[in-house]
């Protein structure tokens, strides 16, 4: 299933919190919260419009997907890198790849705005698809107590990464 995809417009922005709503209710390991972090995300400095992409098909939004700005910090050294959260599809059109087309455009963008590497805290089965791998390989670790298999990074160029390594800072929005 083929879906267009485009960036976010603010006449979108009620119709997506129902979709990520609606996309997350029944998820087992949500906090059921990802509508209001997106509301916070786009009033942040850390939001990247560019990055804020919905899927539409029959003129309907089925799917958003948001990457916004985080740093990777080691001491004094701080390097850009991305946060992929939240990917939402309405159920309905859930397993039909739509979640895939996001993502994968979402990357694509990303080459033009010079970011290196993706933060995703995801399922384990379904981030390896796109060139995600454990962020422990690369020594990146996240603020908080989640299983490491959920945690991944994917390079968006090649050695991005290289010489990188420290813990993860998300934006104080995703605190509150």
């Amino acid at each position: 299933m083929e879906a267009e995809i485009r960036k976010e417009m603010e006449e979108d922005f009620s119709q997506v919190f129902n979709l990520i709503e609606l996309a997350f209710k029944n998820k087992k390991y949500s906090d059921h919260q990802e509508q209001f972090l997106v509301q916070k995300l786009r009033d942040s400095d850390v939001f990247e419009p560019e990055l804020s992409l919905v899927a539409e098909f029959n003129k309907e939004i089925v799917g958003y997907i948001l990457l916004t700005k985080i740093k990777i910090k080691n001491g004094i050294d701080e390097h850009l890198a991305l946060a992929l959260a939240p990917v939402a599809v309405l159920p309905a059109y859930q397993k039909r790849g739509i979640g895939a087309q996001l993502i994968r455009t979402a990357h694509s963008r990303t080459a033009t705005l010079g970011y290196g590497a993706v933060i995703v805290l995801g399922h384990e089965n379904y981030y390896p698809k796109f060139g995600y791998q454990p962020a422990e390989k690369y020594g990146i670790q996240l603020p908080f107590d989640v299983p490491k298999e959920n945690c991944m990074v994917k390079e968006l160029r090649t050695n991005a990464l290289k010489g990188v390594h420290g813990m993860v800072e998300y934006a104080k929005e995703f605190y509150s």
